[in-house]
């Protein structure tokens, strides 16, 4: 019979025709036959299963052995025996070279009807060790699924005792070995069914046998964190993962954490792997084992190993959002790794680039899983962007991609910021950050945040920018018994000599701190900025003076040489004067008293009241470079100061404003004129500075600074509670009071007074209304008789006859930003630019300098952005937007430069003979060894760190493809998924662009 199945088997004729003839052979096999008949059979089915070319013919096979099988039992067993299936399994079957493939299917076949037989258990001996023996030889994919199939079938051959664990650390290993074949959609199927079936055996041992458990990850960790293997293990290890019971997570990452024996570089390998199990589809609770780990490590400090992994895996994680198989899995880690890197805004700009694309493609995808990725997604960038604010030329693509999706409140935003940060210490994080590899390539420094101090980098900041100050500063002399001003000396100098891309301020922080001050608590910087000007002023005025008296001009008069020697660098750079003058309104008596200012604080006016006169820059769309001409008969400010917010009593003279102005912008000289022509016209009885109010006039709703100086020098009614004591009248009257400026200070500082206390709240709450910033400011200063006289000697700008006031002219050079919505909170950073006068070669020492160019002073000069240890280029444009974009982020602290010629210029020009405006500073000798010798460390630390660093870097796995994903989604219209194997790392087979 065996040979009439074989030549059917073999025959050319059709299948059908075979089936008919093969179908009445298995029929007959059914009868009672002799035993060698049986063997015969047996032997023909066993050549057609093992080496049958053809799935017909191994089908016909396993159906011929079936039947003897099920009715030839004791035969079947003589002849499935224990030698015949070590032969198998140790030698194979079929020619030399040829080896069948089949001989685990064919033993799982046999095994089902030999389970009652006598021999059974001497197989299944057989078997649990052959199994292990199969496993430890490492076998492909596919053959560790079919030994996995065999054992699930038949748990009797699952290795027991000590070899069971052995089996299992074995078996771990070959699935770290795993790679697919090809590419190909059906290829990936087949190789994902094979890897889930080898899992599964595993998930299955450990429910029977769970102090498995332990020992099998406590291999998985050491092959994941090997740091000897040329090729990084597969990312199919990640479905060993999600088969580990979660309630053992807590022990086994506090057990991993805490091992001495696990190197810094091994941890580092491991986490990075594991992160790269995110690409693995269909994967469960791996984010989790993940965030735990991540977790577990910053428990116990390891700060070095989370930087690392972060900032080299966290693009590749965000680029898996792509791919809707994964993105769960990936936007929960990606959550985690932004939320707890607190420290450094450095994670979350890696990702500004991508962000706009990925969100588009989500929008695309129009899914519901794109939807609820957006929303997280939008949600997590706008907790970045509270925690690291100030960015806004580097946010405003990111904002304008998010727009239209949900914002959280604060509150939600500070509770996700809260549960998640690596520690609630900052300053443990401090030896860790910044990690800059170079300086800024505005060739400007940076300074280090300790914890909450932003608000004094950027106040120092700007005082650095107030180049005749940072000069002053820096020329001052070795030995001056003033510690305040000595720290801020050799800190400028090292803002200006240093190497190092960011700098500690912390021994400066020290000696400024305002005692009532809370560590670690946000600061208001206006209040510092008094504070520290103060505390300098107060040094210096005691006679502990810290700098060399500056050559006065010969020109000066004895009187005003003493009079500028006695006044500090204090008074001479930020110090004005102001009269306030208080006018009784029943005997018309006015008494006044003049005090000394550092900064103005200027409120907003009420809603609904109207400051006459004021002013605003024109829209920043029509800001072109500007081209300031005095004109030859200038507009000044003329006349009485008593301005009323109120209706003007009947009996009181009606009296022009007193007003601060803005200069106009043009685009050219001759559009300039032409702008004039039209709006003021012919009419020569229209007040000029009143037809140029028309035309730059303010939106009514917005604000601008000369807004609120207009409001500021507004006269204020004193009535009711409020009334004065008039001592001519010798009891309370109503009254006006009124302040006038009576010296400009060479720097002025406006403080912008957003702060109001709320007593329905009892909390400070912030006025976030825009003000529009004028990048020139002419300013009214009263002049007395003296002043007039030297003003008119120098030929400055000047009113009329009878004229009070003179206009003196502002050039904007810093802008303090507060991002936030509470003084107690938020952060600080600066726009700045160097405003200094240039003196022409040549020019007559007798003459006011003028600047070489007005438009220089304008938009040719530098913008720096300031944000602790960032600094970049910016412009104008982007100080005037920030709120519109940001509408947290608010002008807060104002600096404007006198510019030379519209004032007093004995300063100017006192500076200008000291040489200071252009050359360098020579600094003394002991700051300059110190910081010859910090650049000298810093090149030692940045070389040491750079070993570091390339022990880390090469210890983590390579994959240097991640950009592929989004690549792959560019310009996709059809992409509805897709199988994308292997983008990186590990080989082809390592899938870490494995996605659907």
């Amino acid at each position: 019979m065996d040979k009439i199945l074989e030549a059917v088997v073999m025959s050319s004729y059709p299948n059908n025709v075979k089936q008919g003839l093969v179908r009445r052979v298995i029929e007959a096999a059914k009868q009672p036959m002799d035993s060698e008949q049986c063997w015969s059979m047996l032997e023909l089915s066993t050549k057609l299963y093992l080496t049958g070319d053809t799935k017909y013919k191994r089908e016909i096979g396993k159906e011929v052995l079936e039947v003897y099988g099920h009715y030839h039992p004791e035969e079947f067993e003589e002849f499935f025996n224990v030698r015949f299936l070590l032969s198998l399994l140790q030698e194979g079957y079929g020619p030399l070279g040829k080896r069948s493939h089949y001989v685990l299917d064919y033993i799982q076949l046999g095994l089902q009807f030999i389970l009652e037989s006598p021999s059974a258990n001497s197989i299944f001996s057989l078997l649990r060790i052959e199994v292990l023996r199969k496993v430890c030889e490492r076998p492909s994919p596919r053959q560790c699924a079919k030994i996995s199939r065999l054992l699930i079938q038949h748990p009797q051959c699952i290795p027991g005792g000590k070899h069971q664990l052995l089996f299992c650390q074995q078996l771990i290993r070959c699935i770290a070995h795993f790679q697919c074949a090809s590419q190909g959609e059906e290829d990936v199927m087949e190789f994902l069914e094979q890897v889930n079936k080898v899992s599964g055996l595993l998930q299955r041992i450990w429910r029977a046998q769970t102090s498995a458990i332990l020992p099998s990850l406590k291999e998985l960790f050491t092959i994941i964190s090997s740091t000897e293997e040329q090729e990084a293990p597969s990312n199919a290890l990640a479905s060993v993962v999600q088969f580990v019971p979660l309630e053992l997570m807590d022990g086994v990452i506090r057990n991993l954490t805490n091992d001495d024996s696990i190197t810094d570089v091994q941890m580092m390998t491991a986490i990075g792997r594991m992160i790269d199990w995110v690409s693995w589809p269909l994967g469960k609770n791996i984010d989790k084992w993940i965030i735990a780990l991540l977790k577990g490590l910053a428990a116990v400090k390891k700060f070095s190993i989370l930087i690392e992994v972060t900032l080299s895996k966290i693009e590749k994680v965000f680029s898996k959002l792509l791919y809707p198989i994964v993105r769960e899995g990936a936007l929960s880690v990606l959550q985690y790794m932004l939320l707890s890197f607190q420290h450094s805004h450095e994670a979350f700009h890696l990702l500004l680039p991508h962000i706009p694309r990925l969100v588009a493609s989500l929008k695309k995808e129009d899914s519901n899983s794109a939807t609820s990725s957006l929303e997280q997604l939008a949600e997590l960038i706008h907790c970045m962007f509270f925690r690291f604010s100030g960015f806004p030329d580097l946010y405003e693509p990111v904002l304008e991609a998010v727009k239209a999706l949900p914002v959280p409140n604060e509150d939600r935003i500070k509770h996700l910021l809260g549960q998640n940060a690596w520690t609630s210490q900052k300053n443990e994080l401090a030896c860790f950050y910044p990690r800059l590899a170079s300086k800024s390539e505005t060739g400007k420094i940076g300074l280090i945040n300790l914890g909450n101090t932003c608000y004094m980098n950027s106040i120092i900041q700007s005082l650095f920018m107030a180049s005749d100050f940072r000069h002053s500063v820096l020329n001052l002399t070795e030995g001056n018994s003033q510690p305040l001003m000595t720290k801020l000396q050799w800190l400028f100098a090292f803002l200006e000599h240093s190497q190092r891309p960011a700098i500690s301020p912390e021994s400066f922080l020290s000696a400024s701190w305002p005692p009532w001050f809370t560590p670690g608590a946000q600061q208001d910087c206006s209040e510092y900025l008094k504070y520290l000007l103060d505390r300098l002023h107060e040094e210096e005025k005691t006679g502990k003076r810290i700098y060399q008296k500056l050559k006065e001009s010969s020109l000066m008069s004895q009187a005003v040489e003493h009079h500028y020697l006695n006044k500090t660098l204090i008074e001479k750079m930020f110090g004005g004067k102001m009269t306030t003058k208080i006018r009784c309104l029943k005997c018309m008596n006015v008494s006044s008293r003049e005090e000394a200012f550092t900064d103005l604080s200027l409120a907003f006016p009420p809603p609904d009241s109207h400051v006459p006169g004021s002013m605003s820059v024109l829209p920043v769309e029509e800001i072109g470079p500007q081209f300031i001409e005095p004109p030859e008969n200038p507009s000044q400010l003329t006349g009485s100061p008593w301005i009323r917010r109120k209706a003007p009593m009947a009996e009181d003279p009606p009296a022009p404003p007193v007003l601060v102005e803005t200069l106009g912008f043009q685009e050219s000289r001759e559009a300039a004129s032409s702008s004039r022509g039209s709006a003021v016209g012919m009419d020569a009885a229209k007040d000029p500075l009143s037809a140029f109010e028309e035309q730059a006039c303010a939106p009514k709703d917005s604000r601008s600074v000369p807004d609120l100086i207009n409001y500021f020098l507004s006269p204020e009614r004193l009535t009711a509670e409020n009334k004065y004591h008039c001592e001519k009248c010798a009891s309370l009257q109503d009254a006006e009071k009124v302040a006038e400026l009576t010296e400009g200070p060479h720097y002025l500082i406006l403080t912008l007074l957003r702060f109001s206390f709320d007593p329905r709240t009892m909390k400070r709450k912030k006025i976030l209304d825009n003000v529009s910033i004028p990048v020139v400011l002419k300013l009214p200063i009263l002049a007395t008789p003296e002043k007039t006289e030297e003003v008119c000697q120098r030929g400055k700008d000047r009113a009329g006859p009878g004229s009070g006031f003179m206009s003196v002219v502002y050039d904007l050079c810093s802008v303090v930003v507060h991002s936030g919505i509470s003084s107690e909170s938020g952060h600080y950073y600066c726009y700045s630019r160097e405003c200094t006068d240039t003196l022409p070669h040549g020019q007559p020492r007798d003459r006011v300098p003028k600047p070489a160019s007005d438009k220089q002073l304008d938009f040719e000069i530098q913008w720096y952005l300031f944000n602790d240890t960032r600094v970049s280029f910016s412009s104008f444009e982007s100080v005037s937007n920030v709120t519109s974009f940001f509408p947290k982020d608010t002008a807060y602290v104002l600096f404007y430069r006198q510019r030379a010629g519209r004032q007093s210029c004995l300063l100017h020009e006192a500076l200008a003979e000291a040489g200071h405006l252009h050359g360098e500073p020579s600094l003394h000798k002991d700051l300059m060894e110190a910081i010859s010798k910090d650049n000298i460390l810093y090149l030692q630390e940045q070389e040491k760190e750079a070993r570091n660093r390339a022990a880390y870097i090469s210890a983590l796995p390579k994959s240097p493809l991640w950009w592929r994903d989004f690549d792959r989604d560019k310009d996709d219209d059809n992409s509805s998924g897709g199988c994308s194997p292997a983008a990186g790392g590990g080989g082809s087979g390592s899938f870490h662009g494995l996605v659907f």
